[in-house]
């Protein structure tokens, strides 16, 4: 394998090491929420997409207190809840048309006494009909204000297998209950909770199949109609693989809470609304035609859709759907054997890590930065439609803000890796051209350089700068006497002593053979003497080590001159610095000249 691809695939890793240590960090901090919140955002919209292509069960009807049956109600019985004996006198009739199921949504909590004896009308009718269904809902209201009931154990369900997550989730999990009539709460079997789970944003996404009171089971009132009208086991469920599984094999997935995600059919009004008003006036006029059409082998859920009683949900598909229409696409789901399943953290994070090293793969293989940001634009738009195609026809709900995140982080992060590594290199490549390779100082046309640009500079400013010249005293002999290595070993430890004894502002450089230069930004003549003084001296008093292992002293000679008192162009001020230097040669060397 050659080196080049060793380098692209150490630098993928380390890319989505990077980028997944980002997730992961996010999640630790909290910012999943964020991201969970976007991920929602994202469920409704494909909803909306995939519902256009979903029927809603045509045997499923609303008869609903709207807002005209609301105004019908007020102006003939006077006020809004109705007599109890009405709903009794509504059951009776829609019953001779054998409807599957009579599904309240209504809360029959407390007795009506000023309408006389209209409640035990309403139990009888309930009691005396194995598919009329009644709602209670659970609650955590402290005991001084409600004591706890023990509910009958006919309303209770067995769950088979692993039944921890129930058990152990808090939105599942209620301490107290509202009662309803004691002679519908121990008069039948065929009551159910319709509690309501609604994500951070206030919108209804999933149902609670299952509740948890008193360590038992119970089950909501579209499950408990469904598994009846389904002619399945209805006290009987297995748990396995987050799923309720049924007893004809049907399966409502559940995720690590509980919840059961649904399937929407459309915005509002998917199921056909049967006014209230409407039915009541064709009971008291004996319209059989109008209850046998509405009513015949139907699954009736009776309940408010006025916006008057407050009983609004918000959706993925709608911000305003009536609560009972709700309950109907959860029973619709469990018919249509039609939930959403939601893939865990696991399956997003293996999709972000396969996101992560092909947009890395891409931006590491295209150098274009257009078209690797094109090729990725173009992988998130598929992923996107595959999102939106598994869930139409495969009803899985797989992860997208999470991948499309982490292709994201790793665009931010492979450029900015290629930047540090682009600029690493440059600096490198500009360190050789304008390095000496021996000494490390700067080389001849560096030197010149800046030599020119201090000439502007100081005739811009009136910055003042010295040049001082250096060279090796007697280092012709000194190479024939211990060798060029040895030369060579001395004049790399002359340029950095050199360089110890000068700031970081001013400029080494090799000027040729054992000739060196110094550039002092912002330096005087005066100070410039007194630099070169010290660096002639820490020369003397240097030991340098040869190529043999010996140890031997060297001197420097050293000439200064100044801009603007010696020259004021790059030319001059050099040979008057080597004139400098010179002197000090030709006056005994190891000694500064100015």
């Amino acid at each position: 394998m050659s080196e080049k691809i060793i380098k692209k695939i150490k630098t993928s890793l380390l890319i989505a090491s990077v980028v997944l240590a980002v997730l992961f960090l996010f999640r630790l901090i909290g910012t999943n929420g964020f991201l969970s919140e976007i991920e929602n955002r994202t469920f409704d919209l494909r909803q909306r997409i995939v519902s256009k292509y979903k029927t809603p069960n045509k045997d499923i009807v609303i008869l609903a207190i709207d807002n005209s049956s609301y105004e019908y109600i007020v102006s003939t019985y006077g006020a809004w809840p109705v007599p109890r004996d009405v709903w009794a006198k509504l059951s009776d009739e829609i019953e001779k048309y054998k409807p599957k199921a009579l599904i309240f949504d209504l809360l029959f909590v407390q007795n009506f006494k000023a309408f006389g004896n209209t409640d035990s009308k309403l139990i009888k009718s309930v009691t005396s009909n194995d598919n009329i269904y009644v709602s209670m809902n659970f609650d955590n209201e402290e005991e001084g204000v409600r004591k706890p009931i023990d509910l009958p154990d006919g309303l209770s369900i067995n769950i088979e297998g692993d039944s921890s997550v129930f058990k152990k989730s808090d939105i599942l999990n209620f301490t107290n209950v509202r009662p309803i009539l004691d002679g519908l709460l121990y008069g039948t079997d065929n009551i159910g909770f319709i509690n309501i789970q609604r994500d951070m944003d206030g919108v209804t996404r999933a149902y609670l199949p299952i509740f948890t009171y008193k360590d038992k089971f119970y089950k909501h009132l579209s499950l408990a109609a469904a598994l009846d009208v389904l002619g399945v086991d209805s006290k009987n469920v297995k748990a396995k693989g987050k799923n309720l599984i049924l007893s004809d094999g049907r399966k409502i997935p559940y995720d690590e809470e509980g919840k059961t995600y649904l399937n929407w059919y459309g915005e509002q009004m998917t199921y056909d609304y049967i006014p209230f008003w409407k039915t009541d006036k064709a009971i008291k006029e004996g319209d059989t035609k109008f209850l046998e059409d509405n009513f015949k082998n139907k699954i009736i859920y009776v309940g408010v859709s006025t916006d008057s009683m407050s009983d609004i949900k918000s959706t993925p598909l709608s911000r305003r759907l009536p609560g009972v229409e709700t309950h109907t696409t959860f029973l619709n789901n469990i018919l249509d054997n039609n939930f959403i399943q939601k893939t865990g953290i696991t399956v997003d994070s293996i999709i972000s890590l396969l996101f992560i090293l092909i947009t890395a793969l891409i931006i590491i293989r295209s150098k274009s930065v257009y078209r690797a940001i094109v090729s990725i634009a173009a992988a998130v738009c598929v992923y996107t439609l595959l999102t939106i195609e598994l869930m139409m026809f495969f009803n899985l709900w797989v992860g997208l803000v999470m991948p499309v995140c982490a292709s994201i982080g790793t665009i931010t992060i492979s450029y900015a890796i290629k930047y540090i590594l682009t600029s690493r290199d440059y600096e490198h490549t500009y360190k050789l051209a304008v390095t000496d390779g021996l000494t490390d100082l700067y080389n001849h046309r560096y030197f010149q350089e800046q030599m020119k640009l201090h000439i502007e500079n100081s005739k811009r400013y009136g910055i003042p700068f010295s040049l001082i010249m250096v060279d090796i005293d007697f280092f012709k002999k000194f190479n024939d006497k211990y060798g060029h290595q040895s030369g060579d070993a001395v004049l790399r430890q002359v340029a950095q002593t050199i360089k110890k004894s000068i700031r970081s502002a001013d400029v080494p450089c090799r000027y040729g053979g054992e000739e060196m230069s110094i550039i002092l930004t912002n330096t005087r003549k005066e100070e410039a003497v007194l630099v070169a003084q010290k660096i002639c001296e820490a020369v003397r008093n240097k030991e340098f080590e040869l190529a043999t292992g010996d140890w031997t002293h060297v001197t420097i000679s050293l000439g200064v001159a100044t801009m603007p008192d010696d020259s004021e162009n790059v030319q001059g001020l050099i040979e008057t610095a080597d004139k400098c230097l010179y002197l000090a040669k030709e006056n005994g060397r190891n000694q500064v000249r100015a």
